[in-house]
């Protein structure tokens, strides 16, 4: 793993459209590409209709950041929902990796 962390990517390719899967990745392998973070997809076991998208980093629990119900597929604006939450996310103790992008996480969009 990267110093930064991981974006993670939850979504059960039996249920969800893939035009919807394929906006979320694309967004979420854009925003860990830009940052300098690890990406992974991971499949649900059960059937879900949402598509999540979570932060990891080390041995802490992820935590999630993007549900996707449906709504969007412009990859812009999930890169901005991404962004946004990841800012949040920078002011926790836990999360120092974060804190050190805030800059980036401002800067683009």
């Amino acid at each position: 793993m990267k110093n930064g962390g991981k974006l993670l990517l939850y979504a059960s390719t039996e249920t969800t459209e893939k035009k919807r899967v394929s906006s979320v990745r694309e967004a979420a392998l854009e925003t860990a590409e830009r940052l300098h973070l690890d990406f992974e997809q991971v499949r649900f076991t059960q059937n879900s209709d949402h598509i999540y998208v979570y932060y990891g980093n080390g041995d802490d629990e992820p935590v999630p950041i993007y549900c996707d119900e449906g709504k969007r597929f412009d990859v812009e604006s999930i890169c901005a929902s991404l962004r946004k939450m990841m800012f949040v996310l920078s002011f926790h103790p836990r999360n120092a990796a974060l804190r050190t992008m805030r800059a980036e996480l401002m800067g683009f969009s």
